[in-house]
């Protein structure tokens, strides 16, 4: 399987035609246009190496990522960065290039926190390999994290190490009704507390929130919070990691907001969802233009993304300063000379 990917690349960079990596397909609507040969990687999949005591599981890209999760729920761990699938068919190498995570991030981790080596072919055929299975492991780039999130712009990602973690003995979910700017002050008073928070969401008055850990921190969490107890709490979370939600339905453009948790309501109208703490805003229906809506994102200290829906030629990812955009031309012409991947994926 790697001849016939090295071929494939080496045929795109001599006609300097494009090449789109493409998985399962569950995300082909994230990200700019696309454009180019289809790259199926979902031939090249196995578990390569899984060693429960050491928190590690190696993957092939083409891996269905619920096979992934089925394998570590027998050991009772997990992805703790909660990746949403979007679809049947999701593969962990996708997983990681389009770096998404779930309403677990804000407490456990990003894609990249996860992230120990890869193995990549770049835009010349060759195969490079980064990082290894263990967490210390520092020359230069952390090239491997430096993937996780790039969208297939710097190369293939033929194999991934990550890191696992244990599932929670015990998980609760408790509800409370208030206001979007009393649910940020209070998400950030309960951050600042060692509480086993591993997830939150606030929309339309009321605030959810997942508590996960041993028996005993989980009920003294209950006890001092208080809030009423949500039935079925796991089938809410994994609706919200998948956008199933309510909020989430319908045609309107879908903005992320990332902005410090600390940030106070975001006027900008249209219907909010706040979740990891207030850390991120998910805006739709707003009647703001895009400049307005990334002006008040920058603002705050932080950017906006335009996820789902409406005019990609608008750009879907908040502009980079001209210091940070020459850096990734500059990583993009090193890993692939000829830019045949994924083009206009990113930016």
């Amino acid at each position: 399987m790697i001849e016939q990917f090295r071929d494939q690349v080496r045929a795109a960079a001599a006609g300097k035609t494009a090449l789109r990596i493409r998985g399962g397909g569950t995300k082909d609507w994230y990200g700019g246009r696309l454009e180019g040969e289809i790259l199926d990687t979902r031939s090249h999949a196995g578990i390569v190496d899984y060693e429960p005591t050491e928190l590690v599981i190696t993957a092939r890209c083409g891996t269905p990522l619920g096979e992934i999760e089925a394998v570590l729920a027998e050991r009772k761990q997990m992805l703790a960065f909660e990746p949403p699938h979007f679809g049947e068919g999701a593969t962990f190498g996708g997983a990681v290039a389009a770096g998404l995570s779930g309403p677990r991030r804000a407490n456990s981790g990003a894609v990249r926190d996860f992230v120990l080596g890869v193995k990549l072919m770049d835009g010349k055929g060759e195969v490079l390999s980064f990082g290894g299975q263990v967490m210390k492991n520092v020359a230069g780039y952390d090239v491997s994290r430096l993937l996780a999130g790039s969208l297939g712009t710097l190369g293939l990602m033929l194999e991934m190490s990550v890191k696992v973690l244990p599932r929670a003995f015990a998980e609760t979910t408790l509800q409370f009704d208030m206001s979007e700017i009393e649910a940020i002050r209070k998400l950030n008073e309960w951050g600042g507390q060692p509480l086993p928070v591993s997830g939150s969401c606030w929309h339309d008055g009321v605030l959810a929130l997942r508590l996960s850990g041993a028996r005993a921190a989980v009920d003294a969490a209950v006890t001092s919070l208080g809030g009423q107890a949500m039935q079925d709490g796991d089938a809410f979370w994994a609706g919200l990691r998948e956008q199933r939600h309510a909020f989430f339905e319908g045609d309107a453009p879908l903005w992320r907001l990332s902005v410090p948790s600390t940030t106070s309501a975001i006027v900008l109208g249209g219907a909010q969802l706040i979740e990891w703490g207030g850390a991120q805003r998910w805006l739709r229906g707003s009647s703001a233009d895009a400049d307005s809506i990334r002006r008040t994102a920058a603002a705050a200290g932080g950017h906006a993304t335009l996820f789902r829906g409406g005019d990609k030629a608008i750009g879907v990812f908040q502009p980079l300063a001209p210091a940070v955009a020459r850096i990734h031309e500059r990583l993009k012409t090193a890993f692939d000379p000829s830019h045949i991947f994924n083009r206009g994926r990113m930016v």
